[in-house]
């Protein structure tokens, strides 16, 4: 019996969203075994966006995976799904287990080190179904994860753990932004994998 459970299921928003941190959901060894696999085999490609007009190409690299070749698209840039590896679908199965929630894809973030990170923003496009659950699974660097009000600018801060799962819920979207902020005191890599439901295909 996890004697915290009931305190890592709290809601870290004080209002008008949900958000519920379960902490580490995978022991270390575990954790840093899926962490390697990830890091080496994972198609990642160099995150684009087009702001103003100009493409913006970023040293963050991203992977997008899915049931089927979903088009995703954020930042004025479309990417198509790749289809499941098979530690993304058991990764995947322990995420659902533990949520109660359902997944059909999954967007893959790799940030170097600290210097590397994302700015305020709230994932609302209209590819992803409306206030459904996103799912944050964490490996490698542990990193400081903040959200804003978008009116009240009221915040919260978080530090993800390796091996840790957190999930937004609800109407988190339209009322919260949030950041992984850059920070010099980390010199090593961090891979999130944010578990989504596509849907308007």
């Amino acid at each position: 019996m996890d004697l915290f459970n009931q305190d890592r299921l709290s809601n870290l928003l004080p209002y008008d969203g949900e958000v519920n941190y379960y902490g580490k959901v995978l022991g270390i060894d575990n954790a840093q075994k899926y962490f390697k696999v990830l890091l080496h085999d994972i198609a990642w490609r160099n995150d684009e966006s087009i702001i103003l007009g100009k493409l913006i190409v970023t040293k963050r690299k991203v992977a997008w995976y899915a049931d089927t070749s979903f088009k995703y698209t954020y930042s004025k840039v479309t990417k198509s799904a790749l289809p499941w590896t098979k530690e993304l679908l058991e990764l995947k199965a322990i995420v659902e287990e533990r949520t109660g929630e359902t997944f059909n894809s999954c967007l893959l973030n790799l940030y170097h080190n600290g210097e590397e990170g994302m700015s305020w923003h709230s994932d609302g496009e209209k590819d992803l179904k409306k206030n459904g659950a996103i799912a944050s699974l964490s490996f490698g660097a542990e990193r400081k994860f903040l959200f804003k009000h978008k009116k009240t600018k009221q915040s919260v801060s978080i530090v993800l753990e390796k091996g840790s799962l957190l999930v937004m819920r609800g109407t988190t979207q339209s009322n919260w932004l949030h950041r992984l902020p850059p920070t010099k005191k980390v010199k090593t890599p961090r891979i999130n994998l944010t578990f989504r439901v596509i849907e308007n295909q």
